[in-house]
């Protein structure tokens, strides 16, 4: 059996759940429910993999698509590709062990089905999300195949099935330069809020955030330590993520702007909120306002106030905008003013987005009009 991938007139064999997935339909179609004779063995020797060196399980060799070379054979080390799909063969007989339907399901990737097992309501939300965070925090490849081994026969007993062609590639990119991707999009198939599915943008934390609940301070310190990391890849931020973003991004763990602004905007409330018996996002509160209610507060400091105001103003990209943002808002926690995380998301996606060029000069004049104009009074 051949499948087409990538470019035209570009081939390769089927994996081997793909080819147990075409064998199943096919005897299903004949009204013989199961695998055939062949593929049931394989199966068995499937298992044997767990325990097994990649390359001396003989009932896997037949099994495995990545052809090893006479140079590969004489290496010390095996291919990486070799050894990820030892061991995706490996999860996938286990996977597939006694369940009533076949265990690769394309387009599901970890994350989604560990969200799928989260509202099967099989195990407890806090035990599901243990699973995927111990698997995330895998040193290395045999660490998370060790966590994913534990976690297959849970997906098998709720039913869900796993595109073992993409967890694939997500092992095979573990150890090297793509894990962060891999990361970023477990996380981000896993936390999808319902309201997304339906182009409905969720309410992100800072507006949703209750002060004095007995779990903030752990919340808190969540987002904390995402500070100075790329969005998506702290499994700890997942469950506070509510970016806008197609499934289609979410699947290949796209690093958008959307998401690292929503991820800058959640660590700056995160050092913002610690501490406060009060809630910090103030709708309405733009960073001028909070710097001239910083200086009516402190009463002295209007110079320096200004060039730290000046330097955020004058930031050339988002990455500066964050910076000086980091430092701004640790001065507003200490005097306990406020801001409106609304407006922060707002400039952190687009200050230096092509797209809108005009946009920075108006949030710049805005804010400085903010910090400079005292608000007219009321009248009685």
């Amino acid at each position: 059996m051949t499948t087409t991938i990538g470019k035209a007139g570009d081939s390769r064999r089927a994996y081997f759940w793909e080819e147990a997935v075409s064998d199943w339909h096919a005897h299903a179609r004949e009204n013989r429910p199961g695998f055939s004779e062949h593929i049931t063995r394989k199966l068995r020797g499937l298992r044997d993999g767990i325990s097994g060196e990649p390359g001396t399980v003989p009932a896997m060799r037949d099994a495995h698509r990545v052809r090893l070379t006479d140079a590969a054979l004489e290496s010390d080390r095996l291919p990486d590709s070799y050894i990820a799909e030892h061991a995706a063969l490996a999860l996938f007989g286990r996977h597939q062990q006694a369940a009533a339907e076949p265990a690769h399901r394309p387009g599901t990737g970890l994350g989604r089905a560990c969200r799928e097992l989260r509202l099967a309501d099989t195990l407890a939300d806090s035990a599901v999300e243990r699973r995927l965070m111990a698997a995330a925090g895998a040193q290395d490849l045999h660490d998370l195949v060790q966590h994913l081994y534990r976690l297959v026969p849970l997906l098998r007993q709720a039913g869900i099935g796993l595109d073992y062609t993409r967890l694939l590639c997500d092992l095979t990119r573990w150890e090297g330069p793509g894990r962060d991707r891999v990361l970023r999009a477990w996380g981000l198939q896993y936390t999808e809020p319902a309201a997304a599915r339906n182009g409905i943008e969720a309410a992100p934390y800072w507006v949703r955030f209750t002060p004095d609940q007995a779990d903030n301070g752990a919340q808190l310190a969540a987002l904390r330590s995402g500070t100075g990391r790329e969005a998506g890849t702290v499994p700890a931020m997942w469950p506070y993520y509510r970016p806008r973003m197609p499934e289609s991004l979410r699947d290949t763990g796209a690093l958008t702007r959307d998401l690292i602004a929503e991820h800058v905007t959640l660590t700056l409330f995160g050092l913002h909120q610690q501490g406060q018996r009060r809630q910090m996002h103030i709708p309405g509160t733009s960073p001028g306002i909070a710097a001239r209610l910083l200086l009516a507060k402190n009463g002295s400091g209007a110079e320096a106030l200004e060039r730290r105001f000046g330097a955020l103003l004058t930031s050339i990209d988002t990455g500066e905008l964050a910076m000086h943002l980091r430092g701004f808002v640790t001065l507003l926690a200490r005097a306990g003013i406020g801001l409106d995380y609304d407006q922060v998301r707002t400039a952190l996606r687009t200050w230096d987005d092509p797209k809108q060029p005009d946009v920075q000069s108006r949030l710049r004049n805005g804010w400085d009009r903010g910090f400079r104009v005292e608000p007219k009074p009321n009248k009685s």
